[in-house]
């Protein structure tokens, strides 16, 4: 047989089109479904033809869906791009050796199935490592085809991973047996399960989805005022045009053009964005200029509290550092977080830390080693602190609002990205939840767009009222069932007023966690175990 190399990369470029357009196009999540099929077949085929470097072909996919969906990435650091798109990719024909490894000494399905489950573990496992960057989850295909997805309460984002093997395994499964014959040798019952099957894969989880969405009523135990300041600034003029005073006035003047079209003494929450300033020592946070000004700004307006994004930082006395991530600083040390702030002018001040940190630019890996490297490179050669060293809480913990103490989460930006992660402000008691971040670090490409999908999940797992705030968008109001109620523009000033619900019941998601995740790493383990034996203890038959 002629080796079909134009088919093969056909068949790869049609899986890269499939694979990338959920994450780019809106209401396109069902393309996920089948978009690995051509990549199954063109694998079989390469197998066929015993081609010596067919690897090449799902690793030209696997690069090229990446840097499609999150080249973007570049635009914040190029580097740091580059690393993503290609370490991501490389992660991901790991896993598909690994199945090719399967294919040769597993017999049927058995490596179909470790293909599917080695994936979702992965996935699960990525949630969860130092350098984690889980973005091109492929239940996160239908992050814009929401209403599709409404079951997520019960599975979380990982449940619309098996949904997309499944799929495409079927699929490839029905072709296999046509190409090769097995379809016209089975009777008229077994071509009907066959069909009925495929039929139910897709179409089974898109139905329940629809009835869970047309049934579903919003709950509420009450609910809080909330107005989200988008103050605009781009953060790579942030300190050159502006002074953090200037944005603070900024801030204060959206905030009171907005409060004075409310009634006077209604309790409500203001909400800014990520990083909005980097004047607060923790030590000594009342001597923050910002935070002095935003006092006084809430006591002209009663009943107003503020949840903002800060750079904050603690300062220590000490001979020995505090922790391997803290820099000299003086006679002492200096610990850098990335924190949520709730400014009330009638308790102190409340403090929450970014917890998953952003790779590089705020979190440094491997510490104990990195940390020295960086070190030395900034002593001997000029070049070292390109990592960043935020310290991080070890687990959640709530703001609270009004004089109720109304307990509400906040996730600080990529958090939002962490489905089972976000689960812990719901058990520790969020009634809603608010995301801040900063996203034109990006610049106006996908990027943005795919961050603000990502909290729609989020509502449909927790069944939380989300209120967004990005500096410069999109800000929004997501309701329970993951629909944006209403948005600020791209690259805009301005304020959005909207009404948060409260929330105290648990779905299913948030009570038990990421069961899918779980049983399919038990699976693959299992497996894995068996296609040890194989190898070890080649089968005689």
């Amino acid at each position: 047989m002629k080796k079909p190399t134009i088919l093969l990369w056909s068949l790869c470029a049609l899986s890269v089109v499939l694979l990338s357009l959920p994450w780019l196009v809106p209401h396109t999540g069902a393309l996920a479904l089948v978009a690995f099929v051509p990549l199954l077949c063109a694998d079989a085929i390469a197998d066929q033809c015993k081609l010596r470097a067919s690897w090449v072909f799902p690793m030209a996919v696997f690069l090229a869906w990446n840097a499609a969906t999150t080249f973007w990435v570049c635009n914040a650091t190029v580097g740091g791009g580059i690393f993503a798109i290609v370490a991501n990719a490389a992660q991901m024909l790991l896993v598909w050796l690994l199945f090719r490894l399967a294919r040769r000494r597993l017999r049927g399905v058995l490596p179909y199935i470790f293909l599917a489950a080695m994936w979702i573990a992965w996935e699960r496992h990525y949630f969860s490592v130092q350098v984690s960057w889980p973005w091109l989850t492929l239940g996160g295909a239908f992050a814009r085809s929401t209403r599709s997805v409404q079951w997520y309460e019960y599975t979380g984002m990982l449940g619309g991973s098996l949904w997309v093997w499944l799929s495409n395994l079927g699929v490839f499964g029905l072709l296999v047996a046509v190409s090769d014959g097995l379809w016209r040798r089975w009777n008229a019952l077994a071509r009907g399960l066959a069909a009925v099957g495929i039929v139910l894969v897709i179409a089974g989880p898109v139905v329940a989805s629809k009835l869970i969405w047309s049934n579903y009523g919003e709950r509420s135990e009450g609910t809080v005022d909330v107005v989200v300041l988008q103050p605009d600034f781009d953060p790579y003029e942030k300190f050159q045009s502006l002074s953090q005073a200037q944005q603070t006035a900024i801030l204060v003047g959206l905030s009171d053009e907005a409060l004075s079209q409310r009634p006077a003494g209604n309790p409500v929450l203001l909400l800014a964005p990520e990083t909005f300033t980097g004047d607060v020592m923790l030590n000594r946070a009342e001597d923050s200029p910002t935070l002095k000004t935003l006092r006084r700004h809430l006591s002209q307006h009663p009943g107003s509290e503020m949840l903002l994004g800060a750079s904050t930082y603690e300062i220590f006395d000490t001979r020995s550092a505090p922790t391997i991530l803290a820099r000299p600083y003086l006679d002492g040390w200096a610990v850098s977080h990335n924190s949520a702030l709730m400014l009330a002018t009638d308790r102190p001040l409340e403090v929450y830390h970014k917890s998953k940190l952003v790779v590089g630019t705020e979190l440094t890996p491997w510490p104990k080693l990195m940390v020295p490297l960086d070190d030395w490179l900034s002593k001997k050669m000029g070049v070292g602190g390109l990592m960043g060293r935020c310290v991080g809480q070890d687990g959640v913990s709530l703001l609270h609002f009004g004089p109720e103490r109304i307990p509400l989460g906040c996730a600080v930006c990529y958090e939002s990205v962490y489905g089972e992660y976000c689960t812990e402000y719901v058990k520790a008691g969020a009634q809603a939840m608010t995301i801040i971040t900063n996203d034109a670090w990006w610049g106006d490409t996908p990027g943005y767009r795919q961050h603000l999908a990502f909290a729609r999940l989020r509502a449909i797992e927790l069944r939380r009222d989300i209120a967004r705030c990005g500096n410069t968008g999109i800000s929004c109001f997501i309701d329970q069932r993951g629909e944006v109620l209403d948005e600020t523009q791209w690259w805009t000033r301005g304020a959005l007023p909207g009404l948060v619900h409260l929330s105290s019941q648990q779905t299913a998601f948030v009570r038990h966690g990421d069961i899918v995740g779980r049983v399919c790493t038990l699976v693959f383990l299992l497996l894995a175990a068996l296609l040890l034996v194989r190898l070890f203890v080649p089968d005689k038959h």
